[in-house]
């Protein structure tokens, strides 16, 4: 008998798929799931390569700041004196800068509120519509420049475009060359709490500010190959593409004030008692335990009372892309040592007796878990702090330092979901230090890239601080947003600020998808190294989406085109069902399907009738006792004793039953094929097919699964990995019931 097992799957191949004698009328162009992305991804050049590594030619521009603070609590309001210095190390000659006013959104004659489309819940003759900003005298907010000036002192040209300010150069910067200007400004800081935003202030009932403050300077746009100058209006969604530099920076403040900034402390023997230092160095020490720099009941006696002399601080930081800073004098004080990999980094935290007992109990320790986490799977955090901040109703991020959210009742209890709330915010946030503080996207253009990266290592975070913590962000948590109208789904690659629902584009989807990516089709093996080779290789650099796609298939050896292509690009989604599933038995005789194949595709029975055992369903016309004897393996063991010794030992152990499964794919996705299989007595076994399954055909295809066991179920994707959002067709059967084969059985 020659080669028995390969003629049977080649004839029971053959007899599975049939054939059709239509051919196509017309031509048609490649549609395929699984073509390449070529059409999409930008040509590689020598600054961003085929392998999606920063090329021999790439170049950013280098801005440095000095700048002097003054905080004013009485007038809550900000004035600044800056001195820039912008390194042009790009191949060009700059005939303009473009700074960025991101404030100007606020500002008196601002065109944001202009551009959003009102819709009155309540009707223009209740009482309650005069309640809301249609009355509300406008917030005069924005930038006051006093000058520009270069480093002479002269007065230099610009104009301001909403958000945008172009200083117009005298000459052009040469490549390689530095420009240095001055600029003096000053505007009104917004309350965040009843004007909303991503920085400002909040006033408490015992009459005391605290200061959030961020985007509080004009700051030089990115300028580079991909984009040119990114100067992309400011409309209150998608946020900043920034520049790397050094900072020196002075803030005066109330002398009672605790301030934390962007930076390390150049002055603490002006600014901190001795008390105060001392514990700083303890809580160096403490890796464990939180160490109270200033206590509650400290923060606590210093709000009594309010200081009219002023005191400054003094910070400065290299290679970062911003700078924030936080000031009040109701803060509670507590820093914790953090080992990465031998280094100490330091997890701050700063709250308000109003954020107790919640922010004591969790903040610092989430921060040290946070940094430790996403550490492992990028790269070691490279500066010496992350400080979270308590700020009502905000999160938001900036180098080093953030601002969160997650307050209890008034009498210090609070719900699981308000703890939950704040862990999940403070765990955003401080990951946001290595995307985009570090790995540096253009979050203007991409939101995507620093959103749901950064969502993806906060969930696995978030999971290693409590295994049973509800992240909000797994594939399953993404079905209904995918599910829904199309009219108002983006897909991910869109530019955030005509996104209708940027929280699910931004955040959710791409962290599900990278979740799946990394669980479900590449193993925790492969994506790992590949992710960590793309975080490496962006450190302190500007990434675009076609690097990321390329390192994660380049560090990997995975074609993962299809993947990018459908979740990235599109609003597909994925539905897969079992659509039939048919069961064969063994005989020794050809029955009337098998003669029907043989005339189809000339095939000579009779050339195989000494060793060839024929697949047929239960619904052919097969008399009793070739059942039993089929069931018995009589007539194989027959034919088994025919065979030479040496192809005896190339067989397998035949098995009792065959099932010829037939999955659809009504979803738009290709995805893995996740196939749990329940057995006759009770034990279970999953089959997972990779996404390649339907590269021939995208809407169904059929597996045979053979075992020695009945199969009384078969479930799709049963722990909820791949985003299925219709599971009506993820179950066979409905019902269980008997079969034919197993009703002939019991009757013998």
């Amino acid at each position: 008998m020659k080669n028995f097992i390969k003629s049977l799957l080649i004839f029971f191949l053959i007899a599975s798929y049939g054939y059709s004698q239509n051919q196509p009328s017309v031509g048609h162009t490649d549609q395929n799931k699984f073509r390449q992305m070529k059409d999409l991804l930008p040509t590689p050049n020598n600054q961003h390569t085929a392998s999606g590594a920063p090329g021999y030619e790439y170049t950013q521009q280098k801005v440095d700041y000095v700048m002097n603070i003054r905080l004013d609590e009485n007038s809550n309001r900000i004035y600044g004196q800056e001195e820039i210095t912008y390194k042009n190390n790009s191949k060009h000659h700059l005939e303009y800068l473009w700074l960025q006013l991101d404030q100007n959104k606020r500002a008196a004659n601002s065109k944001t509120p202009d551009i959003t489309s009102e819709v009155f819940d309540t009707p223009m003759n209740d009482p309650m519509f005069f309640t809301n900003n249609n009355i509300k005298k406008p917030f005069d907010g924005g930038f006051n420049i006093e000058y520009v000036k270069n480093a002479d002192g002269n007065p230099l040209s610009y104009s301001i475009n909403q958000t945008m300010m172009r200083i117009n150069l005298v000459k052009p910067i040469p490549p390689g060359d530095s420009f240095e200007f001055n600029i003096k400004w000053w505007y009104n800081i917004n309350n965040h709490v009843e004007d909303d935003g991503r920085s400002g202030y909040e006033t408490f009932d015992d009459g005391n500010n605290s200061y959030a403050i961020a985007q509080f300077f004009p700051r030089l746009a990115v300028y580079n190959n991909v984009e040119g100058w990114q100067n992309m209006q400011f409309w209150g969604t998608s946020e900043f593409a920034l520049e790397f530099g050094d900072y020196d920076v002075k803030i005066t403040v109330p002398k009672d004030h605790i301030v934390e900034a962007t930076g390390k402390l150049q002055n603490e023997k002006e600014v901190l008692s001795n008390e105060q230092r001392k514990r700083i160095e303890l809580a160096k020490k403490s890796f464990t335990d939180p160490v109270f720099i200033v206590t509650e009941e400290e923060a606590r006696a210093n709000e009594m009372t309010t200081a009219i002399e002023t005191q400054t601080w003094h910070y400065r930081a290299k290679n970062v892309r911003d700078f924030a800073f936080a000031s009040s004098r109701k803060f509670i004080w507590e820093q914790m040592a953090v080992n990465i990999n031998g280094k100490t980094v330091m997890a701050v935290s700063l709250y308000p007796k109003e954020g107790n007992p919640l922010w004591e109990e969790h903040s610092t320790r989430v921060v040290a878990n946070t940094l430790e986490l996403y550490s492992s799977f990028t790269f070691d955090y490279p500066y010496h702090k992350a400080v979270s901040v308590h700020a009502a109703g905000m999160g938001m991020e900036y180098p080093m330092i953030c601002f969160n959210w997650g307050r209890p009742r008034p009498d210090g209890t609070y719900s699981e979901y308000t703890k939950n709330s704040m862990i999940n915010v403070i765990t955003h946030e401080i990951g946001h230090n290595f995307f985009p503080m570090i790995v540096n996207s253009d979050e203007r253009q991409w939101a995507w890239m620093d959103e749901g990266i950064n969502s993806f290592l906060e969930t696995l975070a978030e999971l290693d601080y409590d295994p049973n913590f509800d992240t909000g962000n797994l594939p399953k948590d993404i079905v209904r947003y995918m599910a829904g109208d199309q009219k108002f789904i983006s897909p991910i690659m869109s530019q955030g600020d005509y996104v209708h629902q940027l929280s699910p584009n931004a955040y959710t989807k791409p962290a599900a998808a990278l979740y799946m990516l990394r669980h479900t089709i590449m193993g925790p093996e492969l994506f790992d190294y590949a992710f960590k080779t793309y975080a490496k290789r962006w450190m302190f650099k500007h990434p675009t989406p076609a690097d990321f796609f390329r390192t994660m298939e380049d560090a990997s050896a995975m074609d993962l085109d299809w993947f990018w292509r459908g979740w990235f690009y599109t609003t597909d989604v994925c539905d897969i069902g079992v659509k039939d599933v048919k069961r064969f038995y063994l005989t020794n005789k050809p029955t009337k399907k098998a003669e029907e194949f043989s005339k189809n595709y000339n095939l000579n029975l009779d050339q195989y009738k000494d060793y060839l055992i024929f697949y047929t369903e239960m619904n052919d016309s097969i008399n009793k006792e070739d059942i039993k004897k089929a069931s018995d393996f009589e007539i194989l063991t027959y034919y088994l004793e025919t065979l030479p010794e040496e192809e005896k030992k190339q067989l397998g152990v035949i098995p009792n039953y065959f099932y010829q499964v037939t999955f659809e794919k009504p979803g738009g996705l290709v995805m893995p094929i996740i196939a749990k299989i329940t057995y006759e007595d009770g034990t279970t076994e999953t089959k997972k097919y990779p996404a390649q399954i339907w590269r021939y055909n995208e809407n169904e295809v059929s597996k045979v699964i053979k075992s020695d066991k009945a199969i009384v179920k078969i479930t799709i994707d049963p722990s909820q990995e791949t985003a299925d959002v219709d599971t009506s067709n993820n179950s066979w059967p409905r019902e269980i019931k008997q079969s034919k084969f197993e009703q002939f059985k019991s009757n013998d």
